[in-house]
């Protein structure tokens, strides 16, 4: 968009602000402020980070290490194998008391997602408040790599010598 656009009678610049056409705006009326526009741009991270922290707080206030609370991972409970996600819940916990060590010793993938998950979440953030949609396009490369990394961490975490990868 190279200049404002037309929007009935005000003009619509890239910033998202609906200002008024010159000569169109009377004394003692309210100028048109931010659009609701970027209110509904912020509304679906500011979702995501309510629900994520909703979940956090639950996992904070109830202790994943007290038998009882959480049901027993399906793949653990029928094979006796650690899926990437054992550990998880007691990462959170663990996370949420400021315990790194911990949360690492519990589960190191999650853990680091928790970082990456709040790295891109700032980002979207920012590019929304832009008015900039987020788009995080990878190659299929990665997504293989990504797919090799969780496969490579279940096994090893299983493995006598991966041990301390196990939670």
């Amino acid at each position: 968009m190279p200049g404002p656009q037309s929007h009935g009678s005000v003009l619509k610049r890239r910033t998202g602000w609906i200002v008024p056409r010159s000569g169109q705006a009377r004394s003692g009326t309210a100028q048109v402020g931010p659009p609701a526009g970027r209110l509904r741009r912020l509304a679906t991270p500011l979702g995501i980070l309510a629900t994520v922290t909703a979940a956090f707080a639950y996992v904070g206030t109830v202790d994943p290490n007290e038998p009882g609370h959480y049901p027993v991972c399906p793949l653990l409970k029928v094979t006796g194998a650690f899926c990437p996600g054992c550990g998880g819940l007691r990462s959170a916990h663990a996370f949420i008391h400021g315990d790194l060590g911990a949360a690492f010793s519990s589960n190191a993938l999650a853990t680091t997602g928790y970082f990456l998950f709040a790295a891109v979440w700032v980002i979207w953030l920012v590019r929304a408040w832009r008015g900039q949609p987020l788009r995080i396009v990878l190659a299929p490369a990665w997504w293989w790599s990504i797919g090799a990394l969780l496969l490579i961490f279940t096994v090893v975490r299983n493995l006598p010598f991966g041990s301390a990868l196990a939670p």
